[in-house]
């Protein structure tokens, strides 16, 4: 395909493209960068970008005494953290203190995501993208069991809710797309938390029928959990197989 890019030799995304065929055009030529640009925030184009295998950021460009210029980021990594369940790896310290929490799957979901901008700040997080992250998890509210996590062929943002003593302590959204999990975003309120909510929703993934987690961004507890780093040709194979199997 032709692909067009900006100025700053960003490759430029537009609704009417293809965005399989981009993601194509981008590993054909070797392109060096993580991010490409667009501007649109409406629901069908950022999951068409997310069911390519897109991670889905933003960012305002505007200085400082502007009026807020809002770009959508769809990122696609250099080297990506993917977690395969057999693979998974539970220290002995973690692993006392996984039944002190209840994982609820889907539970509270725009509370999640706005406590992870709250913890993190808005500067990949922007209110547009929030908004339309929201909206399309609207699409799904009138399916039959919407707090059951399960593989599905469109992109579906979902959350994870984990639970001490009847508190939230810690959270992550993401979005499901074919037998695949990307995780976005997450907080925790207290020690431990976080690496037991990752544990737990591995676990529940992987009983949910899921290939594997993806992790996004390769960090050091991602590695320590048993997640390996993947090329992004690697990547989008796996993701596309993941993507056309059954789902039933």
């Amino acid at each position: 395909m032709y692909l067009k890019y900006t100025p700053s030799g960003h490759i430029y995304i537009s609704p009417e493209d293809d965005c399989d065929a981009v993601v194509d055009a981008m590993l054909a030529t070797d392109y060096n960068e993580e991010f490409c640009i667009a501007v649109d925030f409406s629901p069908e184009f950022v999951s068409k970008l997310m069911e390519a295998g897109f991670l889905v950021m933003s960012a305002n460009i505007a200085n400082d005494d502007e009026d807020p210029y809002y770009i959508t980021l769809p990122k696609l990594h250099l080297s990506r953290s993917a977690l395969f369940f057999e693979s998974l790896h539970i220290k002995k310290s973690i692993r006392r203190f996984l039944n002190n929490y209840e994982l609820r799957p889907d539970a509270e979901f725009d509370r999640i995501i706005d406590r992870c901008v709250e913890k993190h700040g808005d500067e990949w997080l922007t209110p547009p993208l929030v908004d339309c992250i929201k909206k399309i998890r609207s699409f799904h509210e009138g399916d039959e069991d919407t707090r059951r996590i399960a593989p599905a062929s469109n992109a579906r943002p979902f959350s994870f809710a984990l639970y001490r003593d009847g508190k939230l302590a810690a959270g992550e959204f993401g979005v499901i797309c074919g037998n695949v999990y990307t995780s976005y975003s997450g907080f925790y309120d207290e020690d431990n938390a976080g690496t037991a909510q990752i544990i737990l929703a591995a676990r529940y993934l992987q009983e949910q029928g899921f290939a594997f987690f993806d992790l996004g961004m390769p960090l050091d507890y991602k590695t320590d959990l048993g997640a390996v780093e993947i090329s992004p040709l690697e990547f989008v194979k796996l993701f596309r197989c993941e993507k056309t199997v059954s789902l039933f």
